[in-house]
């Protein structure tokens, strides 16, 4: 069984990775165009992989843009690599730019996403404009703090008016940015007894009382159904169609058409029926909780 590798091993093979690449010679102008016509034209796998090898130490580089968000460095630069492979599969060598040019605004949308993904686990920019606010504000925020300033009111008044994004928006990232994720089992003062997760309120019924509605629900719906057969055929259609149909109930005029009858008709059997539902239901032992408290018959599909 193979062990996971510890804490100290994985910052050894992560710095043995950078040394390796930060080694790799760097591509000519002439050997970069070749291989990215190679890779482009005849999809050379060794193409690619001399391309993207050659320009790892450009992820890398990325990445240390990216280490004060708290995440792995290394998570860093393979979503760089993410990037570096994104690029290739899109560069043209036909554009006469340099691909390391190209690769740059890959490998960094790359790495912004999983910054995006990554440093609360509720999304904090789910669009253009939200992601260049949630950046914006980091750098704002970090600026201030380094000369021991403050965000304020006119920071982020400014900040909604050269980003052109409502001031609400701007101040809602601003606080979601002011306060980290925590762990609902977080313990709350100094005995540790208590934690978050303890003081939370469920909003939702009980165990016991979702179990006594299920049992009322399956009582009533056995009374009722034994209630229908005091009914004659002709009510009982109208009751189902009017009544205990959990989709659009069929109108007076639909039931008319259908039993040949007026619509004024109908609603005389639907009215009577229900009076006889009613009294049928008050002889069955135990079913007065099937009626309302108005008097009315609560029907449910039987």
């Amino acid at each position: 069984m193979t062990r996971p590798a510890s804490a100290d091993q994985n910052s050894e093979l992560n710095r043995k990775f950078l040394a390796s690449t930060m080694a790799t010679p760097l591509l000519t102008p002439e050997q970069e165009v070749d291989l990215t016509r190679r890779w482009h034209d005849a999809q050379d796998e060794q193409a690619l992989h001399a391309i993207i090898q050659a320009h790892m130490r450009l992820a890398v580089s990325i990445a240390r843009k990216f280490r004060h968000y708290g995440l792995p460095f290394a998570d860093l630069v393979q979503e760089g690599n993410v990037g570096l492979m994104q690029a290739a599969a899109r560069f043209d060598p036909a554009r006469e730019v340099r691909f390391a040019t190209y690769a740059s605004w890959w490998i960094k949308a790359a790495m912004q996403e999983y910054v995006l993904r990554n440093w609360s686990i509720v999304r904090s920019g789910t669009s253009a404009n939200q992601k260049t606010l949630f950046f914006n504000l980091r750098w704002l925020r970090a600026r201030l703090a380094s000369s021991g300033q403050d965000v304020t009111p006119e920071a982020l008044e400014k900040i909604s008016v050269d980003l052109g994004i409502p001031l609400t928006e701007v101040r809602a990232m601003h606080d979601r940015l002011s306060a980290r994720d925590q762990s609902l089992a977080n313990p709350l003062g100094e005995d540790g007894e208590e934690s978050l997760e303890t003081m939370l309120v469920d909003p939702g019924p009980t165990p016991e009382e979702t179990t006594v509605e299920r049992r009322e629900k399956r009582a009533v719906r056995a009374w009722i159904s034994e209630a229908l057969d005091s009914l004659t055929q002709r009510e009982r259609t109208i009751i189902a169609a009017r009544r205990l149909r959990e989709d659009e109930r069929a109108t007076l005029e639909e039931l008319g058409v259908k039993l040949g009858i007026t619509k004024e008709r109908v609603r005389q059997i639907e009215a009577k029926a229900l009076d006889k539902l009613k009294a049928a239901i008050l002889r069955i032992p135990g079913a007065r909780a099937a009626l309302a408290s108005d008097g009315s018959i609560a029907l449910t599909s039987a």
